[in-house]
Formats: C-alpha cells, sequence, structure tokens
C-alpha cells in the first residue's frame, strides 16, 4: 500500500520540527563570553608610559620584567600616555611590590566616569589602603580606610573595578575595597594630578610594576 501525499507530508514537517528543535539552544544552557583582558605594559619598554612630572621624581625604567618606579622626592608615577583607556564599566588590574622605603608603592589613580579618584596602597607610613578621596577626604580619613601588612619583595596583586554606582578593589583575593559612590563627590589628592588619566606612583618608595592590564564590562556585574 502506497503512502498517500498528505501522509508525506506530515512526516516530512514533523522531521522538520524536530531538526529545528535540535539546532536551537536550550535556553540558560549558554554562557557570556569573559570580558577580555588587554595588556598595557609588555615588560620590555616604556612604550605606551611616560613619567609622571610631579617635580623631583625619580627614575622610571623597564628591568627584568618590570616597571620600576625609583625613590623621588617626592613621588614617582607613570602615566599611560595613549587615549583608549575606559571611564566606567571596567575593571584593571597589576602586580606590584615594594622594593625598598616604607609608604606607598603603587597607588592607581584612574577615571570614574568624568571624575578620577586613587586607590591608596600601603600609603601613611606604610599600612594604610583605601580611596582618596570621597566627600573631600583622603584614604587616611574616609570609610573605606583599611590597615594591610605589606612585605617588602613580595608581589601583590590589585584588582580595581569601576562601574557608575560602585568602586570596588581587592588586594590579591581580599576584598579591601567595596564603595557605592551614588551620590559621593569623586576626587584625587592634588599631587596625583599627573597620573591622571590612569597611572601608578610611590612615594619615597622603590616600587616595582607588571602585568598591567584592564578589561571592559559590558554592564556593572
Amino acid at each position: 500500500m502506497r503512502p498517500t501525499f498528505s501522509f508525506v507530508c506530515f512526516v516530512a514537517a514533523l522531521l522538520l520540527g524536530a531538526t529545528t528543535l535540535i539546532s536551537q539552544p536550550i535556553s540558560g544552557g549558554t554562557k557570556s563570553k569573559e570580558p577580555v583582558w588587554k595588556s598595557l605594559f609588555d615588560g620590555k619598554t616604556l612604550t605606551g608610559w611616560k613619567s609622571a612630572n610631579f617635580g623631583g621624581e625619580g627614575e622610571v625604567r623597564v628591568e627584568d620584567g618590570a616597571l620600576i618606579l625609583e625613590t623621588g622626592t617626592d613621588m614617582t608615577g607613570a602615566t599611560y600616555a595613549r587615549d583608549d583607556f575606559p571611564k566606567t564599566n571596567y575593571e584593571v588590574e597589576l602586580i606590584a611590590k615594594r622594593v625598598m622605603g616604607n609608604d606607598f608603592f603603587c597607588t592607581t589613580t584612574f577615571p570614574v566616569g568624568k571624575e578620577f579618584c586613587s586607590v591608596v596602597v600601603g600609603g601613611w607610613g606604610g599600612p594604610v589602603v583605601g580611596l582618596s578621596s570621597l566627600d573631600g577626604k583622603d584614604a587616611n580619613e574616609n570609610a573605606t580606610r583599611t590597615l594591610q601588612d605589606f612585605e617588602r619583595g613580595v608581589w601583590y596583586k590589585v584588582r580595581i573595578r569601576v562601574t557608575p554606582e560602585h568602586i570596588t578593589a581587592w588586594l590579591d583575593d581580599k576584598k579591601v575595597v567595596d564603595q557605592d559612590i551614588r551620590g559621593k563627590k569623586i576626587s584625587i589628592r592634588p599631587e596625583c594630578d599627573p597620573c591622571k588619566p590612569f597611572g601608578i606612583a610611590t612615594w619615597r618608595t622603590v616600587g616595582a610594576i607588571k602585568s598591567v592590564r584592564v578589561r571592559t564590562l559590558d554592564k556593572a556585574p
């Protein structure tokens, strides 16, 4: 007995529907791609960087794959010289160590929308970590202030996340800043101005920095 034309069409429709279902991704089964990190320092040259003009700054050079900020009177810094650094919805990460001295060795200045802020790492004689500045108060005065121990010669990873509503910072895997910035006045101390839009600085201390990288976020996590 031959199949009728209508029966053949019915079977074909069933097969087409099954193929369509198989080819479609299952809802919730796909994962969004992780934002891609972009390296800002090649570990060999100062390409893309310049010495921050503080006045009295020490030498900025590359040695053994690291950006070396020599002791200055008072600050030494390296400023990112390209114009492609994001202003919000991004993360920046660097690895740094205190080589000599007792004060901050990788204080990082960064954009927050149209404003700028700094994460102080090891300031005020060595232990202070926090944001400078919130509502005109620096890291030693505002609610982000914490005290951390830093050993000379030990590498520490600093990661900073900026969104329109929040600034978050980690020291290695420890969250050290978790600040809602809505309604807050964001600023930097005047001496950090040469580090804008993005830069890293030391205070009467030799610092070494490596693996500086940034990634943009599609939206606030």
